[in-house]
C-alpha cells in the first residue's frame, strides 16, 4: 500500500503527501511479507540485507575527525543552498510543498497537491507569502506547475540528470511535512526504476525509491543529491496494512527529475503536455467481470478518434484480455503494462469480442497527452 505524500493540515495525518486527509494506495494484495511493486518483495529485500553481513564492515569515521567535520559541513552547505528554493503551497483543503523551477516564478509540485484549485498561497523560506495561480497539471505523472507574483529573491533549483543516480547515493528530502516548514530528512537511493500505482488510474513509471523519510506535506518538495541538485519530487510513501495503515518506515518514492523537466517545461510553455514519453492505446475503459464477479479484462467504453486503437480495429464493447501476452484482468493492470511501454512501440493486443471470439491485433502505441 502506498499513500501520496500530499497535503498536511496542522499535525494531522494527510493523504497524498501534500493534501489533508488520508489516501491509501493499493498496488496489489499487499502483506508485510510482500509489498509488491514489481517482482521484489520485502522478504527478498530482507534476505539481501542479511547477505551483507558476510562482508567486512567499513571502518567508522572517528567522531570529531576532519573527515566527519567535512561531511557535516557538506550536508549543512547543501541544506542552506536548497531550502530557499523549496516553498510551502496552501490551498483551501490543505498544504504541500513545491520547488522553484525557474527565475520567472514558476513552481513545480505534485498534481495531487493542487487538486482542483486554481488559486494558491505560497510561503517562501524567508517567510513571505504571495498569491499564485495554476499554470497547468498533468495527472498521469502527478505533476503540476503554479506561478507566483514574485519577481525578486526567487532561487530556482538546478535539476540534475536522474538517469545517473545509483543505488546507495545519499539524498535529502526537503519540504513541509505535517506543516513543519523547511524540514530536512536524509537517506539513500534504495532502488531506481520502480513502477508504482497511486490508484484512480495514476501509474508512475520509473520512480526513485528512497529511505529518506517522506511524510504528509512532503509532496511536491525536493529530493536532492549532495551537490544540492534536484533529482526527484517526493510523492508517495508506503504504508503497512497490518499496522492499521501506519507508515512503513524507509520506503518512499519520488518522481525523477528527468520526468519533471520533460513535463514541467511543456506546462510552462504550453499549459499542457503533448509529448509525455508515455504509451497510450487511445481508449477509455473499465474492468469487466464474469457472472461470478471475477475480473476478466478491460472493456472498451470509447475510442479516441483517429487514435491507435481505432487504427488497429479496436472498438467499443471489445474486452482487452492481454497485451504482449501479459494478462490484463483489470484496468489497473492494463495501466501498469502500458507504463512499461513507449510511444511508437507495436503491441499485440488480445481482444474478446461480443460474439465470444478472440482476436489478436497489432497496435502502434500513441502518446499519452494531457
Amino acid at each position: 500500500m502506498f499513500t501520496p505524500l500530499g497535503t498536511a493540515t496542522g499535525l494531522s495525518a494527510a493523504r497524498p503527501v501534500g493534501r489533508s486527509g488520508s489516501k491509501a494506495i493499493v498496488l496489489a494484495a499487499v502483506s508485510l511479507a510482500a509489498v509488491t511493486l514489481t517482482v521484489v518483495t520485502l522478504a527478498a529485500v530482507g534476505l539481501a540485507a542479511c547477505s551483507s553481513s558476510h562482508h567486512a564492515a567499513a571502518p567508522a569515521v572517528p567522531v570529531g575527525s576532519a573527515s566527519a567535520e567535512a561531511v557535516q559541513a557538506d550536508f549543512v552547505s547543501v541544506v542552506n543552498a536548497v531550502r530557499p528554493s523549496v516553498v510551502e503551497i496552501t490551498t483551501s483543503t490543505g498544504l504541500g510543498s513545491g520547488v522553484v523551477f525557474d527565475d520567472k516564478g514558476d513552481i513545480v509540485t505534485n498534481a495531487h497537491v493542487v487538486g482542483t484549485a486554481q488559486q494558491f498561497q505560497v510561503t517562501f523560506f524567508d517567510g513571505q507569502t504571495v498569491a499564485a495561480t495554476l499554470v497547468g497539471t498533468y495527472p498521469p505523472d502527478d505533476l503540476a506547475v503554479i506561478k507566483v507574483n514574485r519577481a525578486k529573491g526567487v532561487n530556482k533549483l538546478v535539476l540534475d540528470d536522474s538517469s545517473k543516480l545509483q543505488v546507495g547515493d545519499i539524498v535529502m528530502a526537503i519540504g513541509n511535512p505535517l506543516g513543519l516548514a523547511s524540514s530536512v530528512t536524509e537517506g539513500i537511493v534504495s532502488f531506481t526504476g520502480r513502477t508504482v500505482s497511486e490508484g484512480n488510474g495514476v501509474v508512475l513509471p520509473d520512480t526513485i525509491q528512497t529511505s529518506a523519510a517522506i511524510n504528509p506535506g512532503n509532496s511536491g518538495g525536493a529530493l536532492v543529491d549532495l551537490h544540492g541538485r534536484l533529482v526527484g519530487i517526493p510523492t508517495l510513501a508506503a504504508v503497512d496494512p497490518e499496522l492499521g495503515g501506519s507508515a512503513a518506515g524507509g520506503i518512499g518514492f519520488a518522481i525523477p527529475s528527468n520526468t519533471v523537466k520533460l513535463i514541467a517545461n511543456q506546462l510552462v510553455s504550453q499549459g499542457k503536455v503533448v509529448d509525455s514519453g508515455r504509451a497510450a492505446l487511445g481508449i477509455s475503459g473499465a474492468t469487466a467481470v464474469d457472472l461470478a464477479g471475477n475480473p476478466i479484462g478491460v472493456i472498451v467504453a470509447g475510442v479516441q478518434a483517429g487514435g491507435p486503437a481505432v487504427k488497429a480495429g479496436i472498438k467499443a464493447g471489445d474486452v482487452i484480455t492481454k497485451i504482449n501476452g501479459t494478462a490484463t484482468p483489470t484496468l489497473s493492470v492494463l495501466e501498469d503494462v502500458l507504463a512499461g511501454l513507449k510511444p511508437g512501440d507495436k503491441a499485440t493486443v488480445t481482444l474478446l469480442r461480443a460474439d465470444g471470439t478472440t482476436h489478436d491485433v497489432t497496435v502502434a502505441l500513441g502518446n499519452l497527452g494531457s
